[in-house]
Parts: C-alpha cells; structure tokens; sequence
C-alpha cells in the first residue's frame, strides 16, 4: 500500500502551533540547562549565546514588536467606535461599559495582589539575578530610569502627542494609545457615510495586522527555543522553578476571579444563583477553554446565553460581540501579573503609582486585545515597555502561555456573560417600571 506523500506532508503539518511553541520551549530549556551543566556559563556558550541564538530570538522578538503600533490604532479606533452613539445606546452602553470596566479593573488588581503576595519572581539567588541583570544591562538599566523617573504629572502632559506620527515613530505607547481612542470617538461623532472609509481602512488595516502576527507566529518555535536557550543556558535551572511558580500563582488567581469574584457579582448585582449561572454556561467554557478565543466562542456564547439564560436577543445581540472585543478580565489579570512577575525577576522594584499605571493600562489594552489565540502577548510588551521592565523577559512565559491563553479565555467570556445578565437585569426593572 503506497503512502500519499500529501497527505503525509499535512499529517506533519498536522501539529497544533501552541504544542510546537511548547516543544520548543522544553527542547530549550532542556539543552540550555545541559548545557550550563556540562559548560557551565562562560567562555564559548557565552559567545554562542551572543552570536547565533539571542540575535535569532531578538528578531523574532522585534517581528512582534513591529505590529504593536498599528495593532493599537485599529483596534482600540474600532472598539470604541464600534460603541455608536452613546446617547443612542444610553442606559444599556453605560451599565455595559461600566461592567466591563469594573470587572477588568478588579481583575488586575487581583492579579497584582497575588503577585505581590507570593512574589514567584522573588526567589532567584542573588548571583543569578545579578548575572541576569549584566546579560540584559543596556535594557534593564533604561528600564530601571523609567520606572523610577517616568511618572507623576508629567506623564499626563505627555498622554497627549503634540505630532501622533512622531508618538509612533519614538514608541510613545500612551500618546498612541490616546491618539487611537480619539479617533474611535470622533467615528462615534460624525455620521455613519462619513465615517464608513475610515472604520473600512481600520478594519483592513486590523486584519492585515493579525495576519503578520500569524505569520510571525509560525515561527515562533524557533524564536521561543532561541530565547529560552540563551536563558537557562546562562542560567541554569533557577529561572525554571520561578516560571513554574508564575503560573501556579496565575491560574489560581484566574480561578479565584472565576469561581469567587463572578459569584460574588452575580449574587450582589445581578440577583442570580451563581452555582446554577455556572451550570448552564458549563458549555461556554468549555469552548472558550478548547479554543482559546472569544471570537471563536461568540456563536456559543450568544445561543447558550439566550437559550439557558433567557437573555433577550437585543441585549446579547450589543453585550456579547462587544464583550468578545473589549471586556477581556482575564487578559487583564494575566497582564498585570506577568509585568509584575517579570520586574520581580530582573529586580526592577515597581512603585505602588507604577502598579496603578499597571492597571490602568492592563484595562486601557484589554480593550485592543485581538480575540485570537496568544492575542495579548503584542500589547503585554508594549504594557512592559511603559513601566520600564525589558521586553526581552517575555521569552521567559511565551512557553508557557497557552495553558494560560486557555485559562484566561474562559474568564474572558465568562465576564461576557456575567455582564450580559447584570444588564438583563436592570433593563428589566427599568422596563417593568416603565
């Protein structure tokens, strides 16, 4: 029996991109460690490190950069366009977008206090972290300056770009990130005629965007194996034991905001039994837990929402779709704790106002973040760059980001939902005392 070399190839080609990502970063991990073993840090691994695998990972690192900026402008314009009129959506857009919000902002803090808490990145033995430090000197010494120096009222005169083109073109993140939110209100302003060729040219310029970070993906096995090499290889093993600990600390916070938060929520505000809410949305997480994206669980979500929730059409039909675009409370959460894990581990101490900023963006690019898989991961470098923590760290959780991409999917969606039923709720009231 002869074997179809096509279907041979697509079997191959078969292999899931977050299983390929993991693969390369245990292969990573593993020959790095071997290799500090046998090699030991300096000499000939340092210059193999210096010359062939950082520079591979720094070009793949730079291939994510280079999409943050028109990723920020087209879909932050959109999602805030996509509100309409808010005097049109009036009682409805304000509980949504006050959920969306309250629920993204409490996330994040619980994502922050838990680091601050068990503090994961903490552990490292001070030769190591200085040596991490030394590796990463010329980054972490900017770092270091903008962390200590970059915020106060300043900052606020700064939001506002004098010139957006040349925000963009000096990586001013928050002048772009204004500049991006202005433009999604004034689409909300002027009519829908005249605003019709530029929402036209975000959403291309949005869908061009995620296809290069697709195709930058494709290869980010070999950019994750390069930069995890050249970490555990200078290393060791330390900075394994406090990733693993960075992603106990996640999930159980992810799980925390799930299964106390949402109840607490749900119980207070919207009136409903939480433990028969998560009953009949057991179907929604699942998907949203399979797939990893909350474009990709929006049909489910809407048809499980109306059907075992009794949500009306009209609501779900504004809420769902527009939660799968801005309310992502798990993203948020992930954000912050991940900047604040990564300062921990170069030693960057992040004032309380830091933090605070911290959570005002995690919130502010949740809004912008793509609902694909590993789609945060451009706006979290750029949540890294702002505070002053060195975008290179990023190799050290990109391994290990799908199990939880997974995980803070399904708190994504089930915010969706939460905030769905929450507005249900008192469009209800409203509507009986009418």
């Amino acid at each position: 029996m002869s074997i179809d070399p096509q279907n041979a190839s697509k079997k191959k080609r078969s292999i899931p991109l977050h299983v390929k990502i993991l693969l390369g970063l245990v292969a990573g991990a593993a020959i790095g460690i071997g290799t500090n073993l046998l090699l030991g840090s300096g000499g000939g691994v340092e210059a193999f490190v210096a010359n062939v695998t950082e520079p591979i990972g720094k070009m793949w690192l730079s291939s994510l950069i280079m999409v943050v900026i028109p990723l920020i402008v087209s879909t932050l314009a959109l999602g805030v366009a996509g509100l309409g009129s808010l005097k049109t959506l009036g009682r409805i857009g304000l509980i949504t977008i006050v959920c969306f919000l309250v629920l993204t902002a409490l996330s994040t803090t619980l994502g922050l206090i838990a680091m601050n808490t068990i503090q994961p990145g903490m552990g490292l033995d001070p030769e190591v972290k200085t040596r991490l430090m030394e590796a990463y000197k010329g980054q972490a010494q900017g770092a270091m300056g903008m962390a200590e120096g970059k915020f106060g009222i300043d900052l606020f005169v700064r939001i506002i770009p004098r010139n957006p083109i040349q925000a963009m073109a000096n990586g001013e993140m928050l002048a772009v990130i204004f500049f991006a939110l202005m433009i999604g209100v004034a689409l909300t302003m002027i009519s829908k005629e005249k605003g019709e060729p530029m929402i036209k040219f975000l959403e291309s310029l949005g869908h061009v965007t995620i296809a290069i970070i697709e195709l930058v993906m494709m290869v980010a096995p070999l950019g994750v194996f390069c930069l995890i090499f050249s970490v555990t290889a200078r290393f060791g093993f330390d900075l394994l034991l406090n990733l693993l600990k960075y992603v106990l600390t996640v999930i159980g916070s992810l799980a925390l905001f799930q299964i106390v938060g949402y109840a607490i929520v749900l119980k207070l505000v919207a009136r409903i039994n939480p433990l028969d809410f998560f009953r009949k949305i057991r179907l929604i997480m699942i998907t949203a837990f399979s797939t990893s994206s909350s474009n990709a669980t929006l049909p489910t979500t809407m048809r499980v929402s109306e059907e075992n929730l009794g949500i009306s059409k009209e609501i779900s039909g504004f809420v769902l779709p527009l939660g799968a675009t801005m309310n992502m409370n798990g993203t948020a959460l992930f954000e912050g704790a991940t900047v604040l894990f990564l300062a921990q581990v170069f030693g960057i101490k992040l004032t309380l106002s830091s933090q605070l900023i911290v959570v005002l963006m995690s919130v502010i690019t949740a809004i912008g973040v793509a609902g694909i898989p590993g789609g945060s991961i451009p706006l979290l470098m750029m949540v890294l760059q702002i505070v002053g923590v060195p975008m290179e760290g990023i190799a050290i959780v990109l391994g290990v980001d799908r199990i939880l991409d997974m995980c803070r999917t399904v708190l994504n969606v089930t915010g969706d939902v939460v905030t769905a039923t929450i507005v249900a709720r008192f469009e209800g009231i409203r509507t009986r005392k009418g």
